[in-house]
């Protein structure tokens, strides 16, 4: 089994590893993209207002900018441990025994604008790129990134488990892959799309796809994984869960 996560926009800082080493990350097939893409935020980030403008930023996120212009000297941690936010404090890597850990390495995948998508312990740096921006001299990201992404991704010999938000998903849908959606339930049964607590159930659902045991193939041991670990799951297609929460 693989579960593909969304990245975030928040990033730790630092890291203990020597700078990016494209050869080294998962799929380097995707090397010319990241390259072509890395290099031009890079080069972007000598004109602040081109690069706040690109990258949706606010006029004092310097620092954000100056991750982009040191992308290529600064050091390098765990991806699992450069993505933060909601979604990673539920997924709760730093707490898990060493075997979990282990299995997160084996299972788990990151979506990334800058990078298509990364294992769990690809070393990567700090940097600045969202799915949605706009490059000067680009078109969409999804233009360029699909033709690559998705047939890499579809070469993968596995049960795809997809996390990633829409913009993220749209960079190279997986053919066959199941994907989750999170809703919440009032007392008179009407539902509605979960947006705040999205990211947090779906980390939840991370952390017990990579503590199972189970050898997880199908929509229906999926389901069965996260309805033992106590949560609600309703299997609305072969193709798709949905989580309820309230």
């Amino acid at each position: 089994m693989l579960v593909i996560l969304p990245p975030s926009e928040t990033k730790s800082d630092g890291g203990e590893a020597a700078p990016l080493d494209l050869d080294s990350l998962v799929l380097p097939e995707l090397n010319p993209v990241r390259r072509k893409l890395a290099e031009a935020i890079v080069d972007l980030s000598a004109d602040l207002d081109a690069s706040r403008t690109a990258l949706g930023l606010g006029a004092t996120a310097v620092a954000e900018i100056e991750r982009n212009a040191d992308l290529w000297e600064s050091p390098t941690r765990t991806a699992i441990t450069r993505y933060t936010g909601v979604l990673y404090d539920a997924l709760d890597y730093p707490g898990m025994t060493r075997a979990a850990k282990t299995k997160a390495g084996d299972r788990l995948m990151i979506g990334s604008a800058l990078f298509g998508v990364v294992r769990a312990d690809d070393r990567i740096p700090a940097y600045r790129l969202s799915g949605g921006s706009r490059l000067p001299g680009f078109g969409t990201l999804g233009a360029l990134w699909k033709p690559v992404l998705s047939p890499a991704l579809d070469r993968i010999d596995d049960f795809v488990v997809d996390l990633r938000s829409g913009v993220y998903q749209k960079l190279g849908p997986v053919d066959g892959a199941v994907t989750a959606t999170v809703v919440t339930e009032a007392a008179d049964g009407s539902r509605k799309v979960v947006s705040h607590f999205n990211k947090h159930f779906k980390g939840l659902v991370a952390r017990e796809l990579v503590r199972t045991r189970r050898n997880v193939r199908d929509v229906n041991a999926l389901a069965a994984v996260l309805s033992d670990a106590g949560q609600r799951v309703e299997i609305t297609s072969e193709s798709q869960i949905t989580v309820v929460t309230g």
